[in-house]
């Protein structure tokens, strides 16, 4: 054996002891975490002495400007105003990124968007903290951020949800363990088993035909999964749930948190879609508040921060954090975006300035909107008659059907898109969905009502309603493409996914149904995007040879 395959292999063997070690055990007292708070509460201290003396020896002009710099700066939440420091320096740069500090950027794009954002792009500078072991603003951030949403540890994301999903399975689940979730899960819960080892343990959600969407998942279903698996003499490692749904369905997380914690088996929660719940009494309450241990949430989408940027969420102490912290070390890139970073500090500070009233006007918005529409002929609005099993819809997701009007998701959006200016977040077969969120208007809303009415009138009777069409190692395993037809029966060996919402209909390993293929090409004849296969254009298909 050469010396670089010898350690090549105690690399793995050491990194898989690592992550084998068991994921239900208390977090000691002394972990680095708090040593770094008491850290930074140390030299916050000291900051402040240091302060005192030098303003006791400033003229009284000089201490005004200096007390109103040092206010100036403690007013941005901690990551943006150290970055504004940063950036405001006189300096010589000799570091990456190559335009430096803006000087060498690209014309064609500093006539978009101006130079500002390129002389904040900065990389891990000491005065700006580092991701992977912060000690000052970065930690500073994601504490302030932990507080905020009720956490007991907040690690801020510069890969979206995805890596935050792709870490939490791995910081639960080992090679060859359990693992309980829905059958439409994102994607990036599917590459997690991938990386993880996890085999799958699937719940088939609630469906709705009428509307072509999927549900959640029930506490019923989580109790006999688990029961399914303990007869067989296994224990899931963890449950991942996604609530809510992207149509804003919620799960009952209290309960399924409840039930999870009575097998000692951790509850992750895909919570892309909800990082605005719990900020107003009229919302569902947030995953943390109903006893998940690891959430995931995308702070980009209703919140404010931009996109890529996320946030994930520890509760309590079943949880590894060391574990999740190597995961997330793995995952992420060593070179992150501070301008990701910033915003997910900025959307945080902005939320915090004004936490149970600032979805005020956007649920005002909501609400004026769903009354309007449901008055509108052949147009129907998603409520919780269709999924009466669960608590709550996001009252900040309006989802309307057109199939009265002989027009499919697609076709209606594309009308609206197209003649009244109006974008929509997600398109379904029989369905279109509204995000309502901090920055809508009521023009935009009136705009939207306006254009759905006229779809209305201009549809109504003229056309007759369409057909709908009912919607494991296999793989590293040997492939090859057939034609479609030829696949059925046969074992897929692709993930194929129209998107969005990004939700696979066949995932490698599983036998390729004449219903699967039919769902499929109805979709993309409608204007779906499918990505994943090989053949974009759906007449071929890969299968294993198993």
């Amino acid at each position: 054996m050469s010396s670089s395959t010898s350690l090549n292999l105690s690399l793995q063997l050491g990194f898989a002891k690592n992550w084998t070690s068991a994921s239900l055990r208390p977090r000691t007292s002394t972990c680095c975490t708090c040593q770094k708070r008491s850290t930074l509460e140390q030299q916050k201290k000291e900051d402040r002495e240091s302060r005192g003396e030098k303003t006791r020896s400033l003229t009284k002009d000089e201490t005004v400007v200096f007390k109103s710099h040092i206010e100036q700066q403690h007013s941005l939440p901690p990551l943006v105003g150290a970055l504004k420091a940063s950036a405001e320096k006189s300096a010589a740069s000799f570091h990456f990124p190559g335009h430096n500090r803006g000087r060498a950027a690209p014309s064609s794009l500093t006539k978009l968007i101006g130079i500002r954002p390129f002389t904040h792009d900065l990389p891990e500078l000491p005065e700006l903290d580092n991701l992977f072991s912060p000690e000052g603003p970065i930690l500073e951030a994601q504490m302030k951020a932990a507080k905020l949403f009720g956490s007991s540890e907040t690690w801020f994301l510069v890969g979206g949800t995805t890596c935050g999903i792709q870490a939490a399975i791995m910081a639960t689940c080992s090679p060859g363990e359990h693992i309980i979730l829905p059958r439409n899960c994102h994607i990036s819960a599917i590459s997690a088993m991938v990386l993880s080892g996890a085999i799958p343990k699937y719940l088939m959600p609630e469906y709705d035909c009428k509307w072509d969407i999927a549900g959640g998942i029930t506490p019923s279903q989580v109790g006999k999964a688990i029961k399914d698996l303990e007869r067989d003499s296994q224990k899931p490692a963890a449950v991942f749930i996604t609530s809510p749904t992207y149509h804003g369905i919620c799960s009952n997380l209290r309960e399924i948190s409840q039930l999870c914690h009575a097998y000692e088996i951790p509850l992750i929660v895909d919570e892309a879609h909800g990082a605005h719940l719990g900020f107003h009494p009229s919302m569902p309450l947030s995953a943390l508040k109903q006893g998940a241990d690891l959430v995931v949430q995308s702070t980009h989408k209703v919140l404010c921060s931009l996109t890529q940027s996320s946030m994930l969420h520890m509760s309590g102490y079943i949880i590894d954090r060391e574990r999740v912290c190597r995961c997330l070390q793995t995952l992420q890139s060593t070179s992150p975006s501070y301008l990701l970073l910033a915003s997910l500090d900025a959307a945080r500070g902005q939320l915090g300035e004004n936490p149970g009233t600032v979805f005020n006007k956007a649920l005002e918005l909501a609400t004026e909107a769903n009354t309007l529409i449901k008055k509108i002929p052949g147009i129907s609005v998603l409520d919780l008659a269709s999924f009466n099993e669960f608590p709550a819809i996001d009252p900040l997701r309006l989802t309307i059907g057109s199939w009265s009007l002989g027009l499919s998701g697609y076709e209606a959006d594309d009308i609206l898109d197209r003649d009244h200016g109006v974008v929509s977040e997600l398109v379904g077969t029989q369905s279109i969905t509204f995000a309502i969120n901090l920055g809508t208007c009521r023009e935009h809303i009136q705009r939207l009502v306006t254009g759905i009415k006229k779809l209305s009138v201009s549809s109504l009777h003229s056309r007759t309603m369409e057909k709908r069409f009912e919607s494991k190692r296999c793989f590293f395993a040997n492939k090859r493409s057939v034609s479609i037809r030829e696949s059925l029966g046969k074992v897929c060996g692709e993930l194929i996914c129209p998107y969005p919402p990004g939700i696979p209909v066949m995932i490698p390993g599983e036998i390729i149904t004449e219903r699967a293929l039919n769902y499929l090409l109805d979709v993309r004849s409608k204007g779906a995007v499918v990505t994943g296969a090989a053949d974009s254009h759906l007449s071929s298909i890969v299968i294993c040879d198993v």
